[in-house]
Formats: structure tokens, C-alpha cells, sequence
């Protein structure tokens, strides 16, 4: 099986606040056969997006720290749903409340295998 194949068909949403992050995030996600929804840079237009558009994603990838907010709303969001997620950062774990360490984290830059995998088993413990 190719890198990425588990995602065929897959409709992936973004919320990354950096566009070159995004950008690129969403070329390797395509490439990998998945749908791109987005991407979204803000928390409050992100959740927004959810709520309104549930059916338009399957997963999502969500950046910890968008433009100084957190994407915890979304999360909860997402996980009160059965949505798969998995957080992006470019710090470590330690940049992350507790009561989120339980979901998938990949940091920046990230390893688009372990970035693929994560999406591909992301669920809460």
C-alpha cells in the first residue's frame, strides 16, 4: 500500500493559520487521494464552518494555536461528534492543555507518514 492510500476518498478539513503551512498541507493530503475542505485560519470562523457543514468532512486536521486562540472549541466539536482529528503544533506537548494530550498530535514539521497514520487511527482514548 502506497504512503497516504488510507486516505482515498477521505474528506479532510484544514484549519491552519499559516497559508504556506496550509498550502502545503493540503498538496500532500490531496496528493494522497483525500478531499481538501478548506483551510480555515480562524477559531471562530472554523467553528462556525463545523456547525453549519457537518456532513462536508469525515476528519480534519486542526493546528493548536490559530492566529492566538486555540482550537480547543473545534476539538470538542469534533470529538463530541465522532469526527477523527489530529492536532498540528510547532511546539511539543507541553504547549498542550491536559485534558487534550489523549488526542493525536503531530508536530512541525511534521513526518507525513506519522501524519497520515495519525489520521488514519485518530480517535480519543
Amino acid at each position: 500500500m502506497a504512503v497516504g492510500s488510507e486516505l482515498r476518498g477521505r474528506r479532510i478539513l484544514v484549519v491552519e493559520d499559516d497559508y504556506l503551512v496550509a498550502q502545503a498541507l493540503c498538496g500532500l493530503l490531496e496528493e494522497a487521494g483525500a478531499t481538501i475542505v478548506g483551510p480555515i485560519g480562524w477559531a471562530d470562523e472554523a467553528l462556525a464552518f463545523v456547525e453549519a457543514n457537518q456532513h462536508a468532512f469525515d476528519s480534519a486536521v486542526l493546528d493548536v494555536d490559530l492566529h492566538g486562540e486555540k482550537s480547543y472549541p473545534i476539538a470538542d466539536w469534533l470529538a463530541g461528534r465522532d469526527v477523527r482529528f489530529v492536532f498540528t503544533t510547532g511546539y511539543g506537548a507541553d504547549a498542550i492543555e491536559p485534558g487534550y494530550l489523549a488526542y493525536p498530535r503531530c508536530e512541525k514539521p511534521f513526518d507525513i507518514r506519522t501524519l497520515f497514520q495519525a489520521l488514519t487511527d485518530a480517535h480519543p482514548n
